[in-house]
Order: C-alpha cells, then sequence, then structure tokens
C-alpha cells in the first residue's frame, strides 16, 4: 500500500537531469497556489564546483543538499502549507530522507522519459552546471518511485502544460 499524506502536500519534482523539473515545478505550484523552491538553489558551492566540472556527486556530498531541501519542506510544514521544490532525488535512500524530515506531506512527482530524448533537451540548454556528461551516471542511479511511496511519474514526451496538467491532476488525487 502507497503512504499517504496526513498534511498539505509538499511535492518533490525528481527525475534524472533535463526532465524538466526546473521548467515544471513552478507550473504545479502555480496551479496548486503554493510556493516553488528550486532545488539547485539548496546545492553548498563545493556540489556545484564537482558537478560543473563533470565529476558525479556522492552521497556524502548529496547529503547537505538534501537535508537543506528537507529543512524547506519541513518549514512549509509547519506552517501548515504545501508547496513544490525540485530536487532529482534519484535514490530510495534520498527519498526516505526527505520523507523523515517532513513526515506525512512530501509527495514525488517523477517525471520520467527516454535518455535520448533528455540528452536533446540537455544539449540545448545553455550555461546549467551539470552537464549531458553525467545523463550516464543518473540513470544508473535512478531508482525508480516505489509502490509504496506517495508519488506518481509522468512521462516528459508532451510539451510543458501537458505535463504539468498531466501532474497537477494526478496530484490532486492523492
Amino acid at each position: 500500500m502507497a503512504e499517504t499524506c496526513t498534511g498539505p502536500h509538499v511535492v518533490v519534482v525528481m527525475g534524472v537531469a533535463g526532465t524538466g523539473k526546473t521548467t515544471i515545478g513552478p507550473l504545479v505550484a502555480r496551479a496548486l497556489g503554493v510556493p516553488y523552491a528550486e532545488g539547485d538553489d539548496f546545492h553548498p558551492p563545493a556540489g556545484i564546483a564537482k558537478m560543473s566540472a563533470g565529476i558525479p556527486l556522492d552521497d556524502a556530498d548529496r547529503a547537505p543538499w538534501l537535508d537543506a531541501i528537507g529543512d524547506w519542506a519541513r518549514g512549509r510544514a509547519a506552517l501548515g502549507e504545501g508547496g513544490v521544490v525540485s530536487c532529482s532525488a534519484l535514490k530510495r535512500a534520498y527519498r526516505d530522507r526527505l520523507r523523515a524530515a517532513a513526515p506525512g506531506v512530501v509527495v514525488f512527482l517523477h517525471l520520467s522519459g527516454q535518455r535520448e530524448l533528455i540528452a536533446e533537451r540537455m544539449a540545448a540548454r545553455k550555461g546549467h552546471f551539470m552537464t549531458s556528461r553525467l545523463l550516464d551516471s543518473q540513470f544508473a542511479t535512478l531508482e525508480p518511485l516505489g509502490a509504496d511511496e506517495a508519488g506518481i511519474a509522468v512521462d516528459v514526451t508532451p510539451g510543458p502544460e501537458a505535463i504539468a496538467e498531466q501532474a497537477v491532476a494526478a496530484l490532486r488525487r492523492l
């Protein structure tokens, strides 16, 4: 049985780099009437430097980033309000850490798609520290949502508005 939420949802928009977390997150937040937080803004400078150099982060590098996002989610829960935040949340252990920070509140929106489509989209974007060289490591690390995890998966093939519309409809049913 999937975990259920007991309070206003804090939606974690998850997926590998290039799936559109930064594009879809604000659209979902606007539709739900809650604030959006960009997960990349929670990365410590050392993590950004590593990724900019094409070096994948390890679990120790990700811990302070996940904790900062968890603190944000806990703060939203303490206010009795929801929110939307982007975070790759590729491993179950990362999602468990986020859920532990705000129990009964966090749900996941997994943006998923074919590697080729995502690589094309990454190649087209400019000025982002996450390069397409890291895409294979992201797919290798990805552990899709388990049946017992509160959340949904949405395919990223359609345009952003269609993705967000599908996601919001499914999130409202959680």
